[in-house]
């Protein structure tokens, strides 16, 4: 269990003081395009999926 605890103090540490973050700015403006890319990407997603479900619904309702 001590092993534990100094891994996690230890990497506490490591992410105070080695790692190098990126500036608030760029994060908020990253976050915001990652926001309207993922936006986008679902609605083109949704947008492939209705043309797919009525093209198969028409194909079906042609069998019958």
């Amino acid at each position: 269990m001590a092993g534990l605890i100094t891994y996690i103090k230890e990497s506490f540490e490591e992410l105070k003081n080695n790692v190098s973050w990126t500036p608030w700015a760029e994060a908020q403006r990253l976050t915001v395009i990652v926001a309207v890319f993922s936006i986008i990407f679902s609605l083109a997603i949704w947008g492939v999926d209705t043309v797919f479900s009525k093209a198969v619904r028409v194909y079906f309702d042609l069998l019958n």
